[in-house]
């Protein structure tokens, strides 16, 4: 397990315009109460067999408690890289060490009317067994891409989580038809 906590409610945040340039800090929780854009990472996990990482977020979660979710990640802490959040995150969720640094995909903006992060999509290949942090992931599993599709009607999931999933399937998509 790595030495960094994850981060929590009293954490500082880098606050960001509709640009994705900084503005200024926040605490965690401060950002989640009051709107405050962020920036937030979401990293697409598979196994040596090519299966996505897929969990249930503990009920003690700050936003979105007890929801499925098809990524690994989280917020990036103030004058931390996506790159940087995006190794810490994976390593913390899955409970390893040593991964492979995950490739950045695509960024976009996630907004509703609770909530707005900037949003990077990042992939990761992780063959070493993982120990998922109990304070993160009630549940997992590793689903086939066609076993994820059947349990998209039927489980609850993260929104933004949803949404980065529905942008990458789309993605890569564009990118076959290129």
């Amino acid at each position: 397990m790595p030495d960094q906590e994850p981060l929590s409610a009293d954490e500082l945040l880098d606050i960001v315009d509709e640009r994705d340039r900084v503005l200024g800090q926040a605490r965690r929780g401060d950002a989640m109460a009051h709107r405050l854009r962020h920036r937030c990472v979401f990293i697409q996990a598979r196994d040596a067999q090519g299966r996505i990482f897929v969990h249930r977020r503990t009920a003690e979660k700050l936003v979105f408690p007890s929801l499925y979710d098809m990524f690994v990640g989280g917020v990036v802490g103030a004058g931390e890289s996506y790159d940087e959040a995006a190794l810490r995150e994976a390593e913390e969720e899955l409970g390893v060490r040593g991964l492979p640094k995950p490739v950045p995909l695509f960024s976009f903006l996630y907004e509703t009317p609770e909530h707005t992060w900037w949003s990077r999509i990042y992939e990761v290949r992780c063959e070493l067994p993982v120990d998922p942090q109990a304070e993160e992931v009630a549940w997992y599993t590793f689903l086939t891409d066609e076993e994820l599709t059947r349990r998209l009607p039927e489980w609850e999931w993260v929104p933004d989580g949803a949404e980065a999933y529905r942008r990458l399937v789309e993605w890569r998509r564009e990118r076959l038809e290129a």
